[in-house]
């Protein structure tokens, strides 16, 4: 008799869930569209998008929130993939934000662009009214993130406030908005950095060259290694070392740091995540080394 094998693996059961949750948005909101950077999380975002609307396109917008200080192979990768989708990519600029006075650019030797882009993310889902915003965030990033429901309700000012969070019981979500409100989707709330690498093994998915092993010029700087970069002010004493590295997140090139690795396949990558202790942003992440409240706060002023 025929053997039917009928379990489930954990993959499958996150796909669907993820596929649930973006075509129950499709449904429930007029103008959503899904941030896109070019970095691992979005990646599989993007892929579950395609799987959740095949043989549709897309049916809304990618957008990515440009620093101008990013990593030319991810915003390579960025224009492409949005190209091969025939999906309408918006870019929303931090430098068009500084021009406008809308915000003012840091200067120093620890300048950055990172914290300013949640003024832009805002005017640019004000201008193009999106009220429904995908974003990548996964519960363990770190512990303000693990605070936020799938539907994260943001205000007209696009603050959360985690004290007004709406129950979620199962898979029903309140897409209940006034206009001026939004809700921050987050499909991948119960995926790990070690299910997106298998998830990505699995599919087959391409991603950009900067996330395997690669020799590069960087230096050290708060016990993390940041890459040489324009848009950096390296001190004396900061000398530059040539190291075989890999990054585990993709950001702003000013505050993203890499990690000493010779993991240059995917099947590497989870060989070393699976025993790693240390989370991707505590790792890589400058601006991400504070504490929880300082993360709330930030989150709260309408941060991703």
């Amino acid at each position: 008799m025929l053997q039917r094998d009928y379990t489930t693996s954990q993959l499958d059961v996150l796909e669907a869930e993820a596929v649930h949750i973006m075509r129950e948005v499709a449904a429930e909101f007029e103008r959503p569209c899904l941030l896109f950077s070019g970095g691992k999380d979005s990646i599989v975002m993007l892929r579950i998008a395609e799987k959740a609307f095949w043989p549709a396109p897309i049916p809304f917008p990618l957008m990515h929130v440009d620093t101008g200080h990013n990593f030319a192979e991810v915003i390579e990768f960025r224009d492409r993939r949005a190209t091969e989708l025939g999906a309408r990519l918006v870019v929303a600029g931090v430098q068009d934000s500084i021009d406008a006075g809308r915000v003012v650019e840091e200067t120093g030797r620890r300048a950055s662009r990172n914290r300013l882009q949640t003024t832009t993310l805002l005017d640019a889902i004000e201008e193009n009214e999106y009220d429904a915003v995908f974003g990548g965030a996964r519960r363990d990033e770190e512990k303000a993130r693990a605070k936020e429901r799938v539907f994260s309700f943001r205000d007209d000012f696009g603050q959360w406030d985690p004290k007004n969070q709406r129950p979620e019981l199962w898979n029903l979500y309140n897409a209940k908005i006034r206009k001026g409100e939004h809700i921050r989707v987050f499909p991948l709330s119960n995926w790990t950095e070690l299910d997106i690498w298998d998830y990505i093994r699995r599919e087959e998915i391409e991603i950009p060259s900067i996330y395997f092993a690669h020799t590069r010029k960087v230096f050290e700087r708060d016990g993390m290694l940041l890459a040489d970069s324009e848009f950096i002010i390296r001190d004396e004493d900061e000398p530059l070392l040539d190291m075989t590295v890999r990054y585990r997140t993709v950001g702003d090139v000013t505050c993203t740091g890499a990690v000493q690795s010779s993991a240059a396949t995917v099947e590497a990558i989870i060989e070393e995540i699976a025993v790693t202790r240390i989370t991707e942003r505590g790792a890589t992440r400058a601006d991400d080394r504070a504490s929880e409240a300082s993360m709330e706060d930030r989150k709260r002023e309408g941060y991703f």
